[in-house]
């Protein structure tokens, strides 16, 4: 049986009506865990179906399957119970990284303000224990920073004899694992090195977040984390002196200062879809990161909205987290994609300007053979400068790999994304019960996050404040090191396509 989208002959993906051995994994609370009732008592099960698409291509091995069986919500509670026990020295600092496609669910899913959507959020993760709730825009500013740089150099270098285009996005991990595992070489030469959000969110945490945190410890101005603990971060002790009046005592605690290593926070990415728990198994490991995976865990929209849901809480509304000291993000902004981290519009922009001196305000697509194919040209004097194009889904995909090799593929840049429809439209949100698209709620927030106000990556100070203090500059060997990747081609097998080339 094929599963939806595949290009293979056979696939040995089947649905969950039709494997009833496929690897689940529960979500207890941590009463559950400790075999009593309280807070979390009517906190049901969170059910992750190894059955559902990732990527389509040879489908998980029996290895990988083990390894996603550990992605779920289980393991986020492992965490948060450990953190209430008395050994500090195994704490945690708990971070919770939410893309910016998750909230218009949210927001639709409980009839919220797309900003009130992700207060409450916030608050309600801070209530079951995180300790820093961040949002993943400030990575994709990083991501598509370094696309636009390398969408220029290839545009220079390409040549009849160096064919550098077109440059494929590599945002999203379901496209590129197919790439890698199918697909192959020419095909993988294609895709841009810049790493995705989700990968520089894992830097941006594990190592900057990390390093700051020593830097203000060292200083003795260290955050306190929520319920007075520093999340093991720190290695301290009570000393108990009579007081000034006399009569009473009181405990001053003093510290002795060690390293945030990696290992010390746990991270969470809460994702709209199932590719990004497999991104997270196959991230390299930075050096920076010392043997530490950039996300320890990842879970879906729905995953979190039915913690929501059937978690007995109070929750106070909070805003979220920076990475800059006691900052905190007082608006929801995004990118300018209709569904995506609108790498296509941001690299259009760039391109036109840094090429041809056109400023281009307004991004202007034009669907083709369907709505999930989408093209943008710049022209003048009625020349096509710049062909930019948007294909979303594994139909499109696959038409346009054939036109690629067959060498009649006319555009310079494409934004691919395997989910037809785009980001929002991710398989981990928006779901009926029996496993197909929520059409209706698709609609409220495509329209929410339409809504969202635009923030263009260049305008973030922050941003350039991390190229010079993290990244030790904008073209640094560091900056090329934290910021990009190699991709792994596989020998393309004989029927790794359904296509005769």
């Amino acid at each position: 049986m094929k599963c939806e989208h595949c290009t293979r002959k056979e696939c040995s993906k089947k649905t969950k009506t039709d494997d009833q051995e496929n690897v689940s994994a529960d979500a207890p609370s941590p009463a559950q865990e400790n075999g009593e009732k309280g807070e979390f008592h009517k906190l049901a099960d969170a059910k992750i179906f190894l059955s559902d698409c990732l990527a389509c291509d040879s489908c998980v091995t029996a290895e990988e399957g083990v390894q996603l069986s550990q992605q779920n919500a289980k393991d986020f509670f492992r965490v948060l119970n450990l953190n209430k026990k008395c050994d500090t020295s195994k704490h945690k600092v708990l971070v919770v990284s939410v893309c910016p496609q998750s909230l218009p669910y949210f927001a639709a899913k409980f009839n919220l303000s797309v900003t009130d959507a992700s207060r409450r959020l916030c608050g309600f993760l801070k209530s079951l224990g995180v300790h820093y709730v961040f949002d993943t825009t400030i990575a994709a500013d990083f991501s598509i920073l370094e696309s636009q740089k390398e969408f220029v150099r290839r545009y220079r270098q390409h040549s009849e004899e160096e064919r550098t285009l077109p440059m494929l996005t590599s945002a999203c991990p379901g496209w590129v694992r197919y790439a890698e595992r199918v697909l192959g070489r020419p095909i993988t030469a294609h895709l841009c090195t810049a790493k995705s959000p989700q990968q520089v969110m894992g830097s941006l945490v594990k190592d900057y977040f990390a390093r700051q945190q020593v830097q203000e410890e060292k200083g003795l101005a260290f955050p306190v984390l929520p319920g007075g603990s520093t999340g093991g971060a720190l290695q301290m002790f009570g000393r108990t002196t009579p007081s000034p009046e006399g009569g009473s005592r009181q405990t001053r605690m003093e510290c002795w200062c060690s390293n945030l290593s990696p290992e010390k926070i746990f991270h969470v990415i809460v994702a709209p879809c199932y590719d990004k728990k497999l991104e997270a198994l196959q991230e390299s490991f930075p050096p920076a990161l010392h043997g530490s995976r950039g996300a320890d865990c990842v879970l879906t929209s729905g995953e979190i909205a039915q913690i929501m849901e059937q978690g007995d809480l109070s929750v106070r509304d909070a805003a979220v987290d920076t990475l800059f000291g006691d900052l905190k993000e007082d608006k929801v902004t995004r990118h300018d994609g209709a569904s995506s981290d609108g790498h296509l519009a941001h690299i259009f922009r760039h391109a036109a300007k840094e090429l041809f001196n056109e400023d281009v305000e307004e991004v202007t697509y034009r669907a083709l053979r369907n709505k999930d194919f989408q093209e943008v040209t710049l022209e003048k004097n009625g020349e096509v400068l710049l062909r930019f194009a948007a294909a979303y889904g594994f139909r499109n995909i696959q038409n346009m790999i054939l036109k690629l090799k067959k060498g009649k593929f006319p555009y310079h840049f494409v934004e691919v994304l395997a989910c037809a429809g785009g980001c929002l439209n991710g398989r981990g949100q928006a779901q009926t019960p029996d496993g197909h698209a929520d059409k209706a709620l698709l609609r409220q927030m495509e329209g929410i996050y339409a809504d969202i106000p635009v923030r263009r990556p260049e305008s973030s100070a922050h941003v350039q404040e991390l190229y010079q203090e993290w990244l030790e500059g904008i073209n640094s060997p560091k900056a090329r090191e934290v910021l990009h990747t190699t991709y792994q081609s596989q020998e393309r097998g004989a029927h790794s396509l359904d296509i005769k080339w």
